[in-house]
């Protein structure tokens, strides 16, 4: 329960208390069970936006690893298509080697035919004339020269058979080798083509797998932000319910204010000063948290009536009364100078009992409780101050 409404309950329960015999206590017991029902309804409804709040949160953090890995997969999928690329522009260079091979080999083929039928001829020549020997020659008819330009001759013709048969290998050997690059060539281009497609399309579905996994949670977040949003306009209902309920219990308040309240007795306190009204503490001296926001209190808040006659703490001479309109929140306001730097303050007067300069005694009354200024139900705001400076009240009382 925030203090505010703490305030609001404890000065109408004093109001009760003092008016026992003349004012029903059933309909104000129902607006305190109202209030109290209300309030409990609109911290659960606050418990449960922090959950929905808190989910909310979760799916967009898991939002945001799913779009950070979307972009990881997006970048390795930049990463395998310039891979492809750079495979298409080495086929591309492959496919034009393979085509000079392929003009090589069939020159190549065209110069083994020839060999081979030059080398066909050769042979049925030696078949047919006969392969003569180097002792035929020596052993033939002739002069010395002239075996000697018939042996000469003969290795020339040996020399030739073997180059030509060397030739016909040689075309042979090449045409083979260049069959067998061409073949490898083109079967490490296809299986790298083969890899890099397969790749590409896994990183295409795992692409389309996350987006949808994406969009479900985005989906997923819409639906608690509506869910939220609901939670959030109870709230405000509620909050619209509470405020209504104050507002009957300020009316009831208000009512007691007009009815004339017994002075009561004094209520001495365990130091020099007496209290300035006889009430509860809705809150006290120091820091402090309402609504969220942290704030300093330089005094007590005592819970009573409106109209409730409020007695000078101390003997002293009025410093200043200070109007609602001047005070800066404090509503009426009165200070009260007792000498040697101390001096008391009472705020959200309904009224001015005395004026500035005034000489009061300890006991006299000074103004009536009330709410104005800053105040959302009937109370005193008591300070105590020494040379300016506030410090605890409860040190004085």
């Amino acid at each position: 329960m925030s203090r505010s409404f703490a305030i609001a309950l404890a000065a109408f329960a004093a109001a009760l208390s003092l008016l026992a015999v003349t004012a029903p206590a059933a309909p104000a017991a129902d607006l305190t069970h109202q209030l109290e029902a209300k309030e409990s309804r609109l911290e659960e409804t606050k418990e449960r936006k922090g959950v929905l709040t808190t989910t909310i949160s979760r799916y967009q953090a898991r939002i945001h690893r799913l779009t950070g890995a979307v972009e990881a997969i997006r970048g390795r999928e930049a990463v395998t298509r310039a891979r492809l690329d750079a495979e298409g522009a080495r086929l591309a260079t492959a496919s034009a080697a393979l085509e000079r091979s392929r003009d090589h080999l069939a020159r190549l083929r065209d110069h083994l035919r020839v060999a081979l039928q030059a080398l066909r001829q050769r042979l049925v020549a030696m078949y047919e004339t006969g392969r003569p020997e180097l002792l035929d020659v020596i052993i033939g008819e002739g002069s010395l020269e002239d075996v000697e330009a018939r042996a000469e001759y003969l290795d020339a013709i040996h020399t030739a058979d073997e180059a030509a048969a060397g030739r016909v290998r040689q075309l042979r050997d090449g045409v083979a080798l260049t069959v067998e690059r061409r073949a490898a060539a083109k079967g490490d281009i296809e299986h790298a083509r083969d890899v890099i497609a397969t790749e590409a399309r896994e990183l295409v579905a795992t692409r389309g797998a996350l987006q949808g996994r994406q969009g479900a949670l985005v989906s997923a977040r819409g639906d608690r932000e509506a869910a939220l949003a609901k939670v959030r306009h109870h709230e405000t209902e509620l909050d619209g319910d509470v405020e209504a309920i104050q507002g009957k219990i300020a009316e009831e308040l208000a009512a007691t204010g007009s009815m004339p309240l017994p002075l009561g007795a004094i209520k001495p306190g365990s130091g020099s000063m007496i209290w300035p009204v006889d009430g509860p503490i809705a809150s006290g001296f120091g820091p402090r948290t309402i609504e969220g926001s942290y704030e300093y209190h330089p005094g007590i808040d005592i819970a009573v009536p409106e109209g409730t006659p409020i007695r000078a703490a101390l003997s002293g001479t009025v410093a200043f009364t200070e109007p609602e309109a001047s005070s800066g929140g404090y509503g009426n306001y009165t200070c009260i100078d007792h000498g040697g730097g101390l001096s008391t303050c009472y705020a959200h007067q309904s009224a001015f009992a005395v004026s500035p300069g005034e000489a009061v005694q300890q006991g006299e009354v000074i103004g009536y409780s009330g709410c104005t200024g800053y105040c959302l139900g009937p109370h005193v705001h008591f300070e105590v101050r020494i040379n300016g400076e506030v410090v605890d009240p409860l040190g004085y009382l």
